[in-house]
């Protein structure tokens, strides 16, 4: 079946890897990777140290390919040294790094080389961290310690696929030191990140319609100032519209002025005196009829 030829295959490669790994012990070494090839079986190696690895006019990487050879039945297979970029965001580096410290200083100082490592993974850029040690540090019983630094998740999908996770251990007198690092990169994106968009200053693109009309511009031009203006242009007009069609209000009489009122006052004053001269004329003329008779 073709899913039994992957899972051997898978487990030939994690078989690899633990050789690979154990082999080459305190020489850097991260994970290895099986790729297949038509010339052969393609063995990739990441470390820290390829120098270590390589040895003395390659005597090291050709002890490895005849092993690999005639233990895991590889063909022809092709061993190339990758170098690891920055090895203090590798958990594995970081737990091998500090399984040597503590074979090498004892268990007296874990603690300093507990915080040394976590400050130099910070340094590089890393989001979280989090070292465990367990065992017997330094007293006869056993306990666990833990230094921790950032921000880590731990669980959901973001701690199973973001965060780089390694057990690896420490042969120590005293016993063996169990040792777990747990590193959060940089450059990782959660899914509960949210990011808000800016708001657009410039309207672009070959064609900006306003109300009835359009305004037209070339791609890639910014016509903010054209639609501003054809905008206000089109709200002036609908306003002249509507004062237009608005019923015109008729205009009340206008109340005589002060002026008007005493002119008036005059002239009815000014009759009478006439009537009087009129009726003394009349008098005259009665006298003298009078005269004559």
């Amino acid at each position: 079946m073709i899913e039994r030829e992957f899972v051997e295959q898978k487990k030939k490669e994690f078989q690899i890897q633990e050789f690979v790994s154990e082999t080459l012990k305190n020489a850097g070494h991260s994970h290895t990777k099986l790729q297949r090839t038509p010339l052969g079986e393609k063995v990739v190696i990441f470390t820290s140290r390829p120098g270590l690895i390589v040895g003395r006019k390659g005597q090291t990487i050709s002890k490895l390919t005849e092993v690999l050879k005639k233990k895991f039945g590889l063909e022809n297979p092709q061993v190339e040294i990758a170098e690891v970029s920055n090895p203090n965001l590798d958990s594995r580096i970081v737990a091998e790094k500090i399984a040597s410290d503590l074979e090498r200083f004892g268990s007296n100082r874990f603690k300093g080389i507990m915080h040394k490592a976590s400050e130099d993974v910070l340094a590089s850029g890393a989001i979280g961290v989090e070292i465990r040690l367990s065992g017997k540090l330094p007293g006869a019983r056993a306990k666990s310690w833990r230094v921790a630094g950032g921000y880590l998740r731990k669980c959901g999908d973001a701690a199973m696929s973001f965060v780089n996770t390694t057990i690896h251990a420490a042969l120590l007198k005293p016993g063996i030191i169990g040792i777990q690092v747990r590193i959060m990169p940089s450059g990782i994106i959660m899914p509960d990140e949210i990011k808000m968009k800016e708001e657009e200053k410039a309207v672009i693109g070959p064609v900006v319609e306003v109300a009835e009309g359009a305004v037209v511009a070339e791609p890639g031009q910014a016509v903010v100032a054209e639609v501003a203006a054809a905008v206000e242009g089109k709200k002036d007009e609908a306003e002249k519209e509507a004062k237009d069609k608005a019923p015109k209000k008729r205009k009340s009489p206008a109340k005589p002025k002060a002026k008007k009122v005493e002119d008036a006052a005059s002239e009815k004053a000014e009759v009478p005196a006439g009537k009087v001269e009129l009726k003394e004329d009349k008098a005259e003329v009665k006298d003298e009829s009078s005269e004559g008779a």
